[in-house]
């Protein structure tokens, strides 16, 4: 799709190019050498008409405004490949592209799922357009009952921040559970805020809408400062990223791990707890947000080898060099769009990873990943008996709950 816009004046790109320098690292920026790297690590970078250092490239010759007249900058899934192989250390992720997909909302060059999406989190304060009074539904059933600060005004010590897919995805649900009776088993005091719950907003920012980023952040702000708690947990890479790395420079600050880091310094409390073989070759996926940005590599897989019976297996891409399952960025309301220009989608290509590696089950750590990666698998040869399962799931099930 071609969109006709008034150019930007050399003096406009100028202006647009000094802002980014002003932003956290951004004079970085001024080091590109234009070696293309970040094109050759960008999953989509091949279908980009600008990639990253193209549009460096156009914000020095001044005429950013044929970046503005594509659309195809909304194939980054802001991955963060492009910033961590970089050689010259620029935060392409977070200077550039995420500055440029802000530029064309502010231009309407936005794909329809996405705007839906975006109008949606405004609206109901998640992306899926769920009624925030149906958040802590995934909670029926479970004994003891999850504690519903709102209701209970209780003090707890550890505030468990789900977030939007593990709440309301229908995959999802199971896998929440499935945590949640882990934590019980453990005697852990937790609560959820429910209702009082707001998306992240990380997905949202690094699709280009900071505002609504910071509108979330505000929300999410005031329901924490209601209660007292000594730490969050949160089941969302997304989510950990945000309160880790976002929040704090907008006043909302606490101690957060992400699950998988909370349970680990648990290990010798939960190890004999896991009695019930898994007999099966496990391929962990590091999420983005959890492992590449935030350098939790570790924790996962040990939590996965102290399942019985489970044989980890590598993938050809992991860790640092980790392929993304397609949902960051905006991916998860750009399916679509990205299928229309690339006809491929890069979910099928991980799964194919997991088959070529020999597993039986890919084991994921964040709330985008299952559904994706199972609705790849029935388009991939030999997939068919690969399962995808949540790390809380496979505990879980080693302990019987």
């Amino acid at each position: 799709m071609e969109v006709t816009l008034s150019p930007l004046s050399p003096s406009q790109s100028k202006t647009f190019f000094k802002s980014l320098l002003e932003l956290k690292e951004g004079e970085r920026l001024r080091t590109c050498l234009q070696c293309g790297t970040c094109s050759g690590v960008c999953p989509f970078g091949y279908i980009m008409k600008f990639p990253p250092g193209k549009i460096i490239g156009a914000l020095r010759a001044e005429i950013f405004d044929y970046v503005l007249k594509t659309d195809t900058v909304w194939m980054c899934i802001s991955c963060n490949a492009c910033t961590a192989f970089c050689p010259s250390n620029i935060p392409i992720t977070e200077a550039l592209m995420t500055r440029t997909k802000e530029e064309l909302l502010l231009a309407g060059n936005v794909p329809t799922e996405l705007q839906s999406a975006l109008e949606n989190t405004q609206r109901y304060g998640n992306p899926l357009g769920e009624s925030p009074r149906k958040r802590a539904d995934w909670t029926a059933g479970i004994q003891p009952e999850v504690n519903i600060l709102g209701k209970t005004r209780q003090p707890v010590d550890v505030l468990w921040y789900v977030g939007d897919y593990a709440s309301y995805h229908s995959r999802m649900k199971s896998a929440t559970q499935a945590l949640a009776k882990v934590l019980n088993a453990l005697g852990v005091k937790f609560g959820i805020l429910g209702p009082e719950e707001f998306s992240d907003g990380d997905s949202q920012r690094l699709a280009g809408e900071r505002g609504l980023f910071e509108m979330m952040a505000q929300k999410n702000g005031q329901a924490f400062r209601k209660y007292k708690f000594n730490e969050i947990i949160t089941t969302d890479p997304h989510a950990y990223n945000a309160l880790k790395n976002g929040y704090p420079a907008l006043g909302v600050e606490y101690p957060v791990k992400h699950y998988t880091q909370f349970l680990v310094e648990r290990l010798e409390q939960l190890k004999p707890m896991l009695k019930k073989e898994i007999k099966a070759k496990v391929a962990y996926h590091d999420p983005c947000y959890l492992g590449r940005v935030n350098g939790v590599f570790d924790q996962p897989r040990d939590l996965l080898t102290a399942i019985p019976g489970v044989e980890l297996v590598e993938m050809s891409h992991q860790r640092l060099n980790s392929l993304c399952c397609g949902g960051g960025g905006g991916g998860m309301w750009l399916d679509g769009f990205q299928w229309e220009k690339a006809h491929t989608r890069v979910s099928e290509w991980r799964v194919r990873e997991a088959v070529t590696a020999g597993a039986d089950i890919l084991a994921v750590a964040c709330p985008y990943e299952p559904p994706r990666f199972e609705d790849a698998a029935k388009n991939v040869p030999n997939a068919g008996t690969l399962k995808v399962r949540e790390i809380a799931e496979l505990l879980a099930e080693s302990m019987s709950l």
